[in-house]
């Protein structure tokens, strides 16, 4: 059990300030020229805080669970063997703590600070301009599929690890060459808790709202669903977690190679490998107090179940009428009948903070067909190899990347990328098309606003 009152160090994450030295800000006053992304919103961040309305001891569980979230782990709190950064925060940090990939990519450096000689076989696939990524093959040697998460680094050459542990990395190259090879990218979890609050049935009625329209453009949507209990999961690429405590212990583990109470298998058997007892994360019961006794996972969950969504803004990029008409269009040419604006949570919540609130997520919560162009071959649930949850596009203004697989960090890209053969989008996107390109241009602005 790692220590709860151990000291911290920050991590290495890279401020909005700092990101500006890489990325610029496009002049998108509406004109007759051709519609371009604005690129990320500049100022400070529009996010990382906590939620209006919380007690003085739920501040405290935020506080802890943002310390926690941000740490670096190592060797002796059972990082590894294998995994694919040393943090949460690494991982979550643009534009502030919590959300997704930042400008300058800390694998690269993470790779350089243990075993140089392990950089050349991700090099394909991570480059330091470049967004974090997860590896996730489609299949495995036996032709079954595989989906899950194949770790890009192992603790051999890392401070504190043993001499006889000597992991190999994994044959990237030849998956790539079979074309057996899928990315991931990090998911802000800005406004997790809100989400994590918004009853089933509430998601239930909004996929059956507008049901005419969305037969006309072909959209139809389903949730995903736990096996168990018939519950709608709702967190990840694929909407494949339920709760913020499963989704908190299963990136500990996969992404870190930290055991909890939730999951407590080594995913790396050797036992050369192994440095520290096993679950690496279990609740604390000489603690002093109840807060300080607090599991990782549990601050993990309570860091993000507390954290509050971004905060858009009503006149950058644009001024305030460009934006105006551009969240005019999002719904007219249909993009809101999957990114719905608002969803409404639980009367019911224990938190009084997230009882009753808006949601102002741009989701649905829904899985999607996006078509042979965004395909990943990969099933989670009940969510098939074409199938996406619909992306939460509160925040979008700050991020740099896009798309599942952070493929391209232009907007207009990644709009373009919804529509391919089988996709649901692929109506929407004509209608966006058809828009003048002062009509585009006050769309994207409205975006950026986000």
């Amino acid at each position: 059990m790692k220590p709860r009152l151990k000291p911290r160090f920050a991590v290495p994450i890279l401020t909005a300030a700092i990101a500006s030295l890489f990325l610029f800000q496009v002049d998108t006053a509406t004109g007759d020229g051709p519609a371009r992304d604005p690129g990320v919103r500049g100022g400070p961040a529009a996010a990382g805080g906590h939620l209006n309305g919380l007690t003085p001891k739920e501040v405290e569980f935020f506080e802890l669970g943002k310390e926690d979230f941000a740490e670096v782990e190592d060797v002796a709190d059972g990082l590894g063997p294998r995994m694919n950064l040393a943090g949460c925060g690494t991982c979550h940090s643009q534009p502030a703590t919590g959300g997704t990939s930042p400008a300058v990519n800390p694998q690269v450096a993470f790779a350089e600070a243990a075993e140089p000689s392990q950089l050349p076989a991700i090099s394909a696939f991570i480059r330091k301009n470049g967004p974090i990524r997860e590896v996730r093959l489609v299949k495995n040697p036996d032709g079954t599929p595989d989906g899950g998460v194949t770790n890009t680094f192992t603790i051999t050459g890392r401070e504190g690890a043993d001499p006889r542990c000597n992991l190999q990395q994994h044959n990237f190259a030849r998956e790539i060459a079979d074309r057996n090879i899928i990315f991931r990218i990090p998911t802000p979890v800005f406004g997790a808790g809100l989400i994590e609050q918004i009853p089933d049935a509430t998601i239930l009625a909004n996929l059956a709202a507008n049901s005419r329209e969305k037969r006309d453009l072909r959209i139809s949507g389903r949730v995903n669903r736990n096996g168990n209990d018939g519950a709608i999961t709702r967190f990840g690429w694929k909407a494949q977690n339920q709760s913020l405590l499963i989704f908190s212990g299963e990136a500990y583990n996969v992404e870190m190679g930290i055991t909890s109470e939730a999951f407590q298998s080594e995913r790396e058997q050797d036992r050369d490998c192994q440095f520290a007892a096993v679950p690496n994360d279990t609740q604390n019961f000489g603690a002093e107090d109840a807060l300080t006794g607090t599991t990782a996972i549990q601050n993990f969950a309570n860091f993000q179940r507390f954290l509050a969504p971004p905060t858009p803004s009503s006149s950058n990029p644009g001024g305030s009428s460009s934006i105006g008409r551009g969240k005019s269009l999002f719904s007219s040419v249909g993009c809101a009948l999957c990114h719905t604006p608002t969803l409404k949570t639980s009367r019911n919540s224990t938190v009084v903070a997230l009882q009753d609130k808006d949601a102002n997520l741009y989701s649905n919560l829904a899985l999607h067909d996006m078509g042979e162009g965004l395909a990943d071959g990969i099933s989670q649930g009940a969510a098939g190899p074409r199938e996406f949850r619909t992306a939460p596009l509160w925040g979008l203004g700050q991020r740099i990347f896009f798309l599942h697989d952070g493929r391209t960090s232009d907007l207009r890209v990644a709009i373009r990328e919804h529509s391919s053969d089988g996709s649901e989008a692929n109506a929407v996107i004509r209608r966006y098309d058809d828009l003048r390109d002062s009509q585009k241009q006050d769309l994207l602005n409205f975006l950026r606003s986000l």
